[in-house]
């Protein structure tokens, strides 16, 4: 272990009550070439496969060899899908003799489709015309091409920033500047529409509710008037065409006799219900998924649609894959341990191949910024060291306001990176986060006019009509504070004369500041503009705006100047054009920061899986989704548990991304409070116990309930600074010890006090 390992990183997660580590099994190792004797019909088939070093397990051949009916193939983490997808395929035309113009493979990515044709091609025996003539491909395309021969000729509109354009003109026109971010009505129409609804079916109760609904009204409108579709509209008129036209329908089912659909844990109810149309009425459909890693729900994906799979086709054979050929015995072991608290899942517990000593590491930094300070060392060393290049290296995070700290941690510290999770914009050019900077801006340079348009929605003033009034008066009238012209705006309410002569006043003050003292007193009003606007009450969006400004008053907290935190962002701004290039240049030595999101189905010899901690994940938005507005649209009242159990899934995709080595960070302060290890890494490390059931709820023996009155016990206390380990002292021996030693990092322990 190197050094700043033995300063940071634990073998056990803070305040684990088990010292036990998860490890998997060891799978077989009997691969077809001892599974499949020579005189079997297919035995040809496997061997050319095995000249290929295509080594089939057991499963995976009984997933190959089953081509007549529906068939489920629950694919853990690295169990080789694409391995048996392609096998199974090539399966189909050599043994079977299956025409490859009746084979569709359907994948979520034009990446995926062209990976799968490759290897289609490159399976001994298949002439390359046949390779070509599976129609492999994505949803979109596929359905695309169907309407197209139908004579659907709109424009797609495949650039997501023209969608947003169009939303924020006509907000513009209806004076809801900044109302609301166009993404997310966008993604809440998409929502609707893979649901099988429309926008009639959008609530009207409240007049944000009504405004959206507008919103989205004339978002539909405008693609009609405009010959125009989008990727949503593909599948929805797909579906209309072939419910309405059986003569197509019956043409397609005869084409398309074996259909295979990958990834099949991400789809939503619309893409389920076109596949089983397609499916009809041989039904000689296999998917293949893992319901453990379906974290797409917020784009409509359902775990229900592969759960219930074999429960809709009762004569479904279930194929599990449970292999893992990714990750070490102590990853797979971790992941195994901190799935199986989910209740909604296909029990199963998967193996590994790779035996190592070298277990999951856990760190509990004090705060993001410690935090990634860290991560940054460790991975400096280990490069020095010749251990591993940059490229080896992923840091996953959970949401993109979470890779603030580390962002800047490897751009001050000029250590080569790629940022995927952020988009085209970063963390200072978010919306938000661009309003409070407008505001210091404003405190250094009065004259600045970008910064003025960009606060005027915080004082309910249009920004086209306000901005223009105030360059119109300047012309006439130069004032040292243009921002005192929209006193005299025309229509004023009380309640804005006031906020804006309290703005002018704040403005002068805060250029005296430090930036995070500057921060929080925009914060003091801006919080408050947060929670009045009706349009933002109680929605995830405002919780994330609330998390973004406690990232901004963090970062702030670091300079002395508002003008250093000007240039710092600067130079942050420049290291995220740079980005754009290394974008461009797939084989670049650079670390990968990502969202967990983005990160599945890729895989790293080193992850660092950081802000493991409660709030961050699970988010805040999940523990607490009860009091969100939007959520109501998408969920029912009984979802929270659904929720915490995709943000558990998330958890256990980021840990199996790693191959090696795996790192989990959880900061012991988040957002200004103390904030705990995730429970989902607790819960690896808890002792089994009995569970059981009261009215409903799953009580712990020996565990005190919420009811139970909060008081200090007498404790083993870790003297590290470094450590926050500690350990009740019992009525036993162990009250009549003088010393002991920490059982996670080492160091003395000494007598004291906790508060439970």
């Amino acid at each position: 272990m190197i050094k700043n390992e033995e300063k940071h990183y634990f073998r056990l997660p803070a305040q684990a009550q088990t010292l036990e580590l998860p490890f998997a099994e060891i799978a077989e190792t009997v691969t077809s070439v001892e599974l499949v004797r020579d005189g079997e019909d297919d035995a040809f088939y496997f061997r050319s496969l095995e000249e290929q070093g295509i080594l089939l397990n057991r499963g995976q051949i009984d997933a190959v060899r089953t081509i007549q009916g529906p068939v489920l193939i629950i694919a853990g983490a690295g169990s080789g899908k694409t391995t048996v997808l392609v096998s199974r395929t090539g399966y189909l035309l050599q043994v079977a003799g299956i025409p490859p113009q009746k084979i569709l493979l359907m994948t979520f990515t034009k990446k995926a489709a062209e990976e799968m044709k490759e290897r289609i091609a490159a399976i001994p025996g298949i002439k390359l015309r046949e390779a070509r003539s599976v129609e492999t491909r994505t949803f979109h395309s596929f359905f695309l091409q169907i309407l197209r021969h139908q004579g659907y000729s709109q424009e797609m509109i495949t650039n997501e920033k023209h969608k947003q354009i169009v939303l924020k003109k006509k907000m513009k026109e209806l004076g809801m500047d900044d109302a609301y971010q166009p993404e997310t009505i966008l993604s809440l129409l998409s929502f609707i529409k893979m649901e099988g609804k429309g926008v009639e079916d959008l609530p009207s109760k409240t007049n944000a509710d009504k405004e959206l609904k507008q919103l989205c009204s004339y978002y539909e409108s405008w693609k009609k008037e405009n010959h125009k579709m989008d990727f949503d509209d593909v599948l929805t008129e797909a579906y209309r065409l072939l419910t309405e036209d059986e003569g197509l329908l019956k043409v397609l089912q005869q084409r398309f006799q074996y259909i295979m659909v990958d990834e099949y844990q991400d789809t939503n109810i619309l893409q389920s219900k076109l596949i089983k149309l397609l499916a009809l009425p041989e039904n000689h459909l296999c998917v293949v998924g893992d319901d453990d890693q379906t974290i797409y729900a917020f784009q409509g994906a359902s775990q229900e649609i592969i759960l219930q799979f074999d429960q809709e086709y009762k004569q479904a054979k279930t194929v599990f894959l449970t292999v893992n050929y990714r990750s070490v015995s102590p990853i797979v072991g971790l992941g195994n341990a901190v799935i199986q608290h989910n209740g909604k899942r296909k029990p199963k517990v998967l193996q590994s191949t790779k035996k190592s000593s070298i277990t999951p590491f856990y760190s509990r930094p004090w705060s993001t910024d410690d935090e990634a300070k860290w991560i940054v060392e460790t991975i400096q060393q280990k490069v020095k060291e010749g251990l591993y290049q940059y490229r080896d290296f992923a840091i996953l995070h959970r949401t993109a306001n979470n890779s603030r700290a580390i962002f800047e941690q490897l751009a001050m510290e000029e250590v080569p990176f790629l940022d995927t999770g952020t988009g085209e914009s970063f963390f200072y050019e978010q919306s938000i986060i661009r309003t409070v900077i407008a505001y210091l801006r404003l405190s250094k340079d009065s004259l600045d006019l970008f910064s003025l348009e960009a606060i005027l929605p915080t004082l309910y003033i249009s920004r086209d009509r306000g901005i223009e009034w105030v360059e119109r008066k300047q012309k006439h009238q130069i004032k040292e504070q243009p921002f005192d012209h929209l006193l005299s705006y025309p229509g004023l309410k009380p309640f804005q004369i006031k906020s804006i002569e309290s703005r002018g006043k704040l403005i002068k003050e805060l250029s005296h500041l430090k930036p995070m003292e500057a921060v929080r007193k925009i914060r003091g009003f801006f919080d408050q503009y947060l929670e009045m606007n009706e349009r933002h009450t109680a929605t995830t969006q405002k919780e994330f705006s609330k998390e973004q400004l406690d990232e901004l008053e963090t970062s702030a907290s670091r300079f002395d100047t508002i003008d250093d935190f000007f240039y710092f962002i600067g130079v942050m701004k420049k290291r995220h054009e740079q980005m754009k290039m290394i974008k461009q240049d797939p084989g670049a030595n650079v670390i990968t920061l990502m969202t967990i999101h983005k990160a599945k189905g890729l895989e790293f010899p080193v992850v660092f899986f950081i802000g493991a901690s409660e709030g961050i994940l699970p988010h805040v938005t999940a523990i607490e989704m009860g009091k969100y507005e939007d959520q109501k649209v998408k969920i029912a009242a009984d979802e929270r548990l659904k929720l915490l159990e995709e943000e558990r899934r998330l958890a256990y995709v980021a840990i199996t991304r790693a191959k090696e080595e795996l790192y989990i960070s959880s900061p012991a302060f988040y957002r200004g409070k103390k904030t705990d290890v995730s429970r989902f890494i607790h819960e690896a490390f808890q002792r089994v116990k009995e569970k059981p059931k009261d009215n409903g709820r799953t009580v712990r023996k020996g565990k005190s309930t919420p009811a139970e009155v909060k008081g200090k016990v007498p404790a083993w206390i870790c003297t590290s600074e470094d450590c926050i380990a500690w350990q009740r002292i019992s009525g036993d021996k162990s009250s009549l010890e003088t010393e002991k030693k920490c059982p996670i990092c080492g160091d003395l322990m000494k007598k004291g006090e906790k508060l439970i």
